[in-house]
């Protein structure tokens, strides 16, 4: 019989993590698809009704860490799936640098599609400013 091999340590931190996202991910994609496919209609969802969910802080927030906790989780996934296909070396910190900066412009692109769909930026300058 083969023998398992798992680059998580059982109870580690980033085996912790990914099942911790895994279950934000799910109840987050429950939210997704109650909202958008029973609350809100499919041929009821414009721009404009976009644009003011996006407007609220609390679903803002939600969908900011929808996006950091997907990227991480989707990352880590295929790190430790390449880890346990053996990656190693010089490889492997290649890859694992590559994962990260990745992320990082994956995260911020996120961050200013988010921040553009919204209006809590111009609400923010009116606040200071107005």
């Amino acid at each position: 019989m083969a023998e398992r091999y798992s680059s998580f340590n059982p109870g580690g931190t980033l085996w912790l993590l990914q099942r911790v996202t895994a279950a934000f991910l799910v109840a987050v994609l429950a939210f997704h698809f109650f909202l958008l496919h029973f609350v809100h209609h499919a041929y009821e969802v414009t721009f404009l009704g976009s644009q003011a969910r996006m407007s609220s802080i609390l679903y803002f927030s939600l969908m900011v860490l929808f996006l950091v906790t997907a990227t991480f989780h989707g990352v880590n996934g295929i790190y430790n799936a390449l880890i346990n296909q053996g990656l190693t070396g010089t490889k492997r910190t290649v890859v694992k640098w590559t994962l990260v900066i990745a992320s990082a412009v994956l995260i911020g692109n996120g961050l200013l599609t988010a921040i553009a769909w919204t209006d809590l930026i111009d609400i923010g300058i009116r606040g200071i400013f107005g």
